[in-house]
């Protein structure tokens, strides 16, 4: 895809080894749901009340077909329905995550695949109809306090500075640089001028190595290493 590219496209970007799909049909809609977690109560003299709760993950369900061949489908990439059925199950099974990307769109996040249902429909095996739903990926972190020693009083030292700290999943970066779907430099998107993000993944050995979100865990997409700094 080049930068006059700005039709309408479906992609899924594996994280474990950065394989790329484009859905060879698109979707006719393709909503996200975003629900709250609200609970109702019944208070005496008032009746029932809504408490607010915090958002839920929000879900995406997409609902189109595999073909059998290449006629009038989106993608020029187009491959046998197997291959997709096979790409989405593996992803499921191993309990990875998928960056979903929809072009000429700023919606561009990182998921996981709650339930797939490949199939056929009303006895036509010409082609396979299934229904995708994806989920918001959020990260749980888990730090373990430790109780803190007594210092034991002793002669002065000299203090030595520490060793800076290198940059990895997790770091809060700077990024300058111009974003991409995948590390191989595919989909160039929006340019980043110091903008404040979250290193997410990283890909060792590719052009675009390093994967960056917002702080609160929006996908943005790749960038050069050369492109970041730490915070």
């Amino acid at each position: 895809m080049d930068d006059n590219d700005d039709r309408f496209a479906v992609y899924l970007t594996n994280y474990a080894d950065n394989s790329t799909i484009e859905l060879p049909l698109n979707p006719s809609d393709l909503k996200i749901k975003y629900e709250s977690d609200d609970k109702t109560q019944t208070v005496i003299n008032l009746g029932e009340i809504n408490q607010l709760g915090p958002l839920k993950l929000s879900t995406i369900e997409i609902a189109s077909t595999f073909p059998k061949d290449d006629h009038f489908v989106s993608t020029a990439d187009f491959r046998e329905p197997t291959y997709y059925i096979d790409w989405l199950e593996e992803i499921q099974k191993s309990k990875g995550r998928v960056q979903l990307v929809v072009a000429s769109t700023e919606l561009s996040r990182t998921m996981t695949i709650a339930s797939f249902e490949p199939g056929f429909k009303d006895g036509y095996d010409g082609e396979y109809v299934y229904t995708l739903e994806l989920k918001d990926y959020r990260k749980a972190s888990y730090k373990k306090v430790k109780k803190k020693k007594k210092k034991r009083k002793s002669g002065h030292k000299k203090s030595r500075n520490s060793p800076a700290k290198k940059i990895g999943r997790g770091s809060t970066v700077i990024v300058n640089g111009r974003l991409h779907l995948d590390s191989d430099g595919r989909g160039p998107g929006a340019y980043e001028k110091n903008a404040k993000r979250k290193i997410t993944n990283i890909a060792t050995g590719h052009k675009y190595p390093i994967h960056v979100s917002t702080l609160s865990g929006g996908a943005r997409g790749w960038v050069k290493k050369g492109d970041v700094k730490r915070a």
